[in-house]
């Protein structure tokens, strides 16, 4: 039999991911009550830890971009001390930005964080590069400032000064990252080195907007990367301690299964999966729309519309992740860098093609904790996970009966080129191992076919074009989206702020209503 909570919140977040955590504060420090809704019994969705044996691995994060020293913030870690929690979470700094190797024996090099050391390092592999190189970052930091002018005014700008302002953020606007390049006459080799964090937006770059990508690489590069001493999981447990602090509640093993409407969609309430009702009338929800749409909302609140919009958008990269935990130090090993690029090849378009294929796929995205945090593991051990996305629904095809031998198989294929690509040798040394399919992350964050990136930020759908239409998302009055399937598209940092957006947002429209 339902029951129904006898309190009732002014706003209700689905889901305690990095995205939800952030909104719920926004909507707190409002002095309106808000109730975090956790099917899990922690939280953070990806951001989190787990263990093995001696072991606490890290869930998902490599590194946080554009967070900055204490004196010199980025973005993010801006927005942590104006949430509240900054200094709740102990960090340590990334030393060095990206390790990339590439299988047919093009790429082997190691860059820096800092603009001149960044510049220097790729004018020692590419010696005819340093004019690219140097417009490059010039567009760069000029595209970073059209983006905070942006934010100042809520995305309503001015035309005029934008066009007096940031000429070339307008003309690069619709434009690839590879155009663009192309354009300024960067060489091809610094093209490749350059483009090796493709893999962290999920789009290869003869389709990923220029503004991303270059916003992404310059924020990497000025601010470095940055780590949590005790991996995500602290900064989960700081926003959750925060949301308490203000005075909010959580509620965890409290799957939503219902959203509840009145008339005109209305929104009403929620129903849990043991039968709670809990009134509201705005809804955060940090989950994927196909979910919402699909099974939390009545048929008859659905319209074609919503359909439409949900399934026009195509789904990112789905994940599969291995976690190693080895008896030997990473100076035994012969283990060099904390972020490894390994690729088939540098040409980010056929990479991504070969991706979508488990056969065909030998790309990961590999770290070596020890590199960043020496005492992340016990003495004399190391700590690996590494990362690739499939983009597309291949491993459906793996059948009930073959599950774990796939997984076995290509967790030897991972170790395999991992080993060849480094000319190190782990295999022997392992004393945990775990792996992480798209049916790991299906099933664990409700996520369709184990996507982790959410929608793919690509053409009309990419980052510039999702903030500009945010007011055109906004469709079913009362229910907000944020988390890796909303404005911001996929990655810790973006997540952060959708849900500042929405919570902002939500925030700000019950207040007009009177509460």
């Amino acid at each position: 039999m339902n029951k129904t909570l006898k309190k009732s919140y002014d706003c209700i977040i689905i889901g305690a991911g990095n995205g939800g955590l952030a909104a719920a504060i926004r909507i707190l420090e409002k002095k309106l009550s808000c109730l975090v809704l956790e099917k899990h019994n922690l939280p953070g969705g990806f951001a989190t830890s787990f263990r093995r044996g001696r072991f606490e691995f890290e869930a998902s994060l490599h590194e946080l971009n554009d967070f900055g020293p204490k004196d010199n913030p980025g973005d993010v870690r801006t927005l942590f001390r104006s949430l509240g929690v900054e200094d709740k979470i102990d960090w340590i700094k990334i030393k060095e930005a990206y390790h990339l190797i590439t299988r047919d024996g093009k790429y082997d090099v190691v860059m820096p964080f800092g603009v001149e050391e960044f510049k220097a390092k790729m004018v020692e592999y590419v010696p005819d590069s340093k004019k690219s190189i140097d417009e490059f970052f010039e567009l760069a930091k000029e595209i970073v400032a059209a983006q905070a002018y942006t934010n100042s005014v809520n995305g309503v700008t001015d035309k005029n000064y934008m066009i007096k302002n940031f000429p070339n953020f307008i003309k690069t606007g619709s434009y690839s990252v590879n155009e663009v390049l192309h354009a300024i006459k960067m060489p091809q080799k610094a093209i490749d080195i350059l483009n090796a964090y493709w893999c962290y937006l999920g789009v290869d770059c003869d389709r990923m907007s220029f503004i991303h990508y270059t916003s992404m690489v310059y924020r990497y590069i000025t601010k470095q990367a940055w780590m949590p001493s005790k991996k995500s999981h602290e900064i989960s447990l700081a926003f959750e301690e925060r949301i308490r602090e203000l005075g909010g509640d959580i509620f965890y093993n409290s799957e939503v299964t219902k959203i509840l409407t009145g008339e005109n969609r209305e929104i009403q309430g929620v129903m849990l999966k043991n039968g709670t009702i809990i009134h509201t009338h705005h809804i955060i929800a940090n989950c994927s729309p196909l979910n919402v749409y699909g099974h939390m909302l009545d048929k008859k609140d659905v319209t074609l519309s919503d359909i439409k919009a949900v399934n026009s958008r195509m789904l990112a990269g789905r994940g599969i992740c291995m976690f190693l935990g080895l008896n030997k130090s990473a100076d035994e090993l012969g283990i060099e860098s904390h972020n490894y690029f390994i690729y088939d090849t540098a040409d980010t378009k056929k990479q991504y093609d070969l991706m979508k294929k488990l056969d065909t796929n030998y790309a990961q995205a590999t770290v070596c904790l020890n590199r960043a945090d020496p005492n992340c593991s016990p003495k004399g051990t190391t700590m690996m996970y590494f990362t690739t996305l499939v983009f597309s629904d291949d491993w459906s095809k793996v059948s009930e009966r073959d599950y774990f031998k796939e997984k076995d198989k290509f967790a030897a294929k991972m170790i395999d080129v991992f080993e060849k690509a480094t000319g190190t040798h782990i295999k022997d040394s392992i004393e945990e191992i775990a792996f992480a399919s798209p049916t790991t992350y299906a099933r664990y964050c409700g996520h369709p076919q184990g996507v982790i990136y959410g929608y793919e930020a690509a053409g009309w759908d990419a980052l510039t074009p999702r903030l500009m239409m945010m007011k055109d998302d906004y469709t079913f009055k009362g229910l907000r989206f944020c988390g890796g399937f909303a404005m911001r598209a996929s990655g810790y940092s973006s997540a952060y702020f959708s849900g500042d957006i929405s919570g902002r947002q939500t925030a700000g429209e019950i207040l007009r209503e009177g509460k």
